[in-house]
């Protein structure tokens, strides 16, 4: 696993940039499932999410039969043009109000990316077996660390490496569907409303931490 992480981290950090015309796309509204791993290997979350392209709205709820004992039981509802975190408990009908100050996210590529390079993953001979990808690199805020992606052509992110201190995450995006199926998992819910904020929040990245 932490060779898989390297190789993919090096493609990141060494690729040439074969076209200087390539600028970041933004990706849709979807639905799908995402994995936050370490480069230990252990899962520090897995589950579903629902992201609002247009409001800048996400919606994480982590798989409790996800069959590990490093999941995280997480439930987030980020508001990113707000700057705004909600850790929801359901089962007690409670919340946590936190505020982001790194509003970057895996869902979609920042607007100051670097083009590292296209990619065929797959075959790129047989049309039924291969996937382009572009990858995509640049600073975290403050440039406390780095970032890497990849999205297919139509901007749907596959997989994410942010490499901080100090610890770095991969991140995995399956199943993506382009839309939103339930509309109220990105509304704060009513046992929410009018909570102070408690305590800030670097970025998205630090509840996996």
């Amino acid at each position: 696993m932490y060779a898989a992480f390297m190789l993919f981290l090096f493609m990141c950090m060494t690729a040439t940039t074969h076209a200087e015309h390539h600028q970041p796309c933004h990706s849709p509204n979807m639905t799908g499932f995402m994995s936050v791993m370490n480069l230990k290997g252990e899962v520090k979350a897995f589950g579903s999410f629902t992201y609002d392209a247009t409001a800048k709205k996400l919606r994480f709820k982590s798989n409790d039969s996800q069959p590990t004992n490093t999941s995280q039981a997480l439930d987030l509802l980020m508001f990113f043009e707000e700057g705004t975190l909600y850790e929801i408990d359901t089962k007690n009908q409670s919340c946590e109000k936190k505020t982001l100050q790194c509003t970057m996210h895996p869902l979609d590529i920042p607007d100051d990316a670097t083009f590292v390079s296209e990619i065929n993953s797959g075959s790129a001979s047989i049309l039924e077996e291969q996937l382009k990808l572009t990858m995509w690199k640049g600073s975290m805020l403050d440039n406390k660390g780095h970032y890497c992606m990849s999205v297919t052509s139509g901007c749907l992110p596959v997989n994410v490496f942010y490499f901080t201190e100090p610890t770095s995450f991969f991140i995995s995006i399956t199943d993506v569907e382009k839309d939103i199926k339930d509309p109220d998992l990105l509304a704060v819910p009513f046992f929410c409303h009018g909570q102070p904020v408690e305590e800030t929040v670097y970025s998205f990245f630090n509840e996996f931490m």
